[in-house]
This record gives structure tokens, C-alpha cells and sequence, in this order.
């Protein structure tokens, strides 16, 4: 990954990644883990979000298909999915983690062409279940066809991998949690031994966090 090292270098300096281990963070699924990423501040640092879209933007054309769509993963990649959309002069389409309980009621909004090849823009991938199931929509709701998530940074979770593969999708992250290590070694950020605890979060998250 060719853009690894300096998106993981801007999501640092712009302090969209935190590291800690005690305390260490909650997340929304109640994992406690030791670092925490949240990728909509690169919205508003124009030269890494365009470092980012560059980087999106070159993943998806390196991948074996051309897409007739982009769709982004609600809420978080809606911006990230629309800003590679018009970049690559693509349409555009969003899904909702769940169907509007009035009007149509469905999960995607756009206009979605039955059997487009679509690839989906989503910002992080913990343990891929909302990028799962936003494949999942865009096939059964939409269908279309899907094979491909693109992803700003993963945390390399060992069930992201299981839930990818069961779905028969390819994760294609632009960015991962090893290389943010380095450079948090790199920079002084933290010591060596303190990385290897947190190293270890991705292979075990509940052990990790009961330890």
C-alpha cells in the first residue's frame, strides 16, 4: 500500500488517531480497546483530505473491475464516497445502516442501476459487519453486483477477514493499524513495549480488553 504510510502519518498529526492503553477506549460495540480512530476530521484539513481522496481514488482503479457506481457506507463515508464519486466523474449512491421506517422504506438512496458493477467507500473497517452489510443491501435491494470495499484504514481484526471472505468481498483498506504503529514508534509517540501491548489488540480484541 503505497499511501499507508503517510495517511497513517496525517491521521497523527491531525490527532484523528489517539492511542492509549490505560485508560483504554470504549467503543459503541463496548470493545475496549487501545487506540481510537475517527477519520471525519481529515473533512477538515483540505490537504490530507485530498492526500485521502488521491489515495481512494488509485485503489479503486488498480482494482480488476470498473465500477459503474460508488456507493457509501451511512453516515461516516457518505462525504468520502461523494468526493471520490466526482473525482472519478462517477454516480453516486448511499445505504443506510437500517431501512426508513416511512416513505419507500429501503436502504439505498440514488439512483442505482440493476446489475451495475458497484464498489463501496467506507471509512474504517473495525470488524467489517457494516461494510458487510452494506454489500449485502446493495445486492439483494439494489441488485447489483459487488465484490470490492474500499476503506480509509482498517485495524487488521482477524473477524473483519472471516466476514469478508464469508460474503465473497475483498477488503482493499488504503491504510492499516501495523503501519500507524510505526509511526507511533517512529515519532516517539509511545515506547516499544507499550506497542507491542497494543499490537496485540487486533489478533484478540475481547482478550485484549480483559487483560
Amino acid at each position: 500500500m503505497p499511501h499507508s504510510k503517510r495517511i497513517a502519518e496525517l491521521l497523527v498529526d491531525i490527532g484523528a488517531v489517539k492511542l492509549s492503553i490505560d485508560p483504554p477506549f470504549t467503543w459503541t460495540s463496548g470493545i475496549k480497546s487501545p487506540i481510537y480512530c475517527d477519520n471525519r476530521m481529515i473533512y477538515s484539513h483540505p490537504e490530507a483530505r485530498n492526500f485521502v481522496v488521491d489515495a481512494l481514488v488509485a485503489r479503486i482503479k488498480s482494482l480488476h473491475i470498473d465500477p459503474d457506481c460508488l456507493a457509501g457506507t451511512a453516515t461516516a463515508a457518505i462525504g468520502w464516497a461523494a468526493l471520490v464519486a466526482d473525482r472519478m466523474d462517477l454516480p453516486f449512491v448511499y445505504v443506510r445502516s437500517k431501512a426508513k421506517e416511512h416513505g419507500a422504506k429501503k436502504r439505498i438512496e440514488g439512483d442505482l442501476k440493476e446489475g451495475w458493477d458497484v464498489v463501496v467507500v467506507e471509512d474504517l473497517i473495525s470488524t467489517g459487519g457494516s461494510a458487510v452489510s452494506t454489500v449485502e443491501a446493495l445486492r439483494e435491494e439494489g441488485g447489483v453486483n459487488v465484490t470490492d470495499v474500499v476503506a480509509i484504514f482498517t485495524y487488521e481484526m482477524l473477524v473483519a477477514n472471516e466476514k469478508a471472505q464469508n460474503a465473497s468481498v475483498k477488503f482493499h483498506p488504503v491504510a492499516d493499524f501495523s503501519t500507524l504503529l510505526d509511526i507511533a514508534l517512529e515519532q516517539g509517540r509511545l515506547g516499544s513495549e507499550e506497542i507491542d501491548r497494543i499490537a496485540t489488540f487486533a489478533q484478540n480484541p475481547k482478550e485484549w480488553g480483559e487483560s
